[in-house]
């Protein structure tokens, strides 16, 4: 069960963060784009990958996260599941920033620059690589800790300890 879990919260991983990526990429090309016709195509397209990739891709994340840790509460001790969590919050609002300022610009409420989109790109890409460092290195995890305390001691170590 917890490996189809984990399956499931790495497909709307690739769903949210892809379709994150993927928007705010085309809002750039949007900024720059003369012709009202070829704008109001990309906004489309905008809108179809935030309310059919991004968003369901973040729910299903969430729903999984949440199963994943249900299956085994021990982990909320973790410390890099702490910065985990606290990165995944600082993603979920710049979704929101992207969509809301996506869809004011759409409205023509606002404008935006090609370099607003893409410091939101790079943004989201910082994220992302902070939560892959902790979710597969997982620094100052307790199980390291745990297993440094557990580990035999070795006959060089004992030598030097009456040295």
């Amino acid at each position: 069960m917890v490996a189809w879990t984990l399956v499931f919260h790495l497909i709307g991983l690739v769903f949210w963060l892809g379709s994150l990526l993927a928007v705010t990429h085309i809002l750039a090309v949007q900024t720059e784009e003369p012709s009202p016709e070829v704008r109001a195509s990309l906004a489309r397209l905008e809108s179809k990958l935030l309310k059919g990739l991004a968003h369901p891709g973040a729910a299903l994340m969430v729903v999984t996260g949440f199963l994943l840790v249900s299956e085994d509460p021990y982990f909320l001790r973790e410390t890099w599941l702490h910065g985990k969590l606290l990165l995944v919050i600082i993603l979920v609002a710049l979704d929101l920033r992207v969509t809301f300022r996506a869809k004011a610009f759409q409205e023509g409420k606002i404008e935006m620059t090609r370099r607003e989109c893409m410091a939101l790109h790079g943004a989201i890409s910082l994220v992302f690589f902070g939560i892959l460092i902790l979710v597969l290195l997982k620094p100052f995890g307790l199980h390291r800790r745990v297993a440094q305390l557990q580990r035999p001691i070795s006959p060089v170590a004992i030598e030097g300890l009456r040295g």
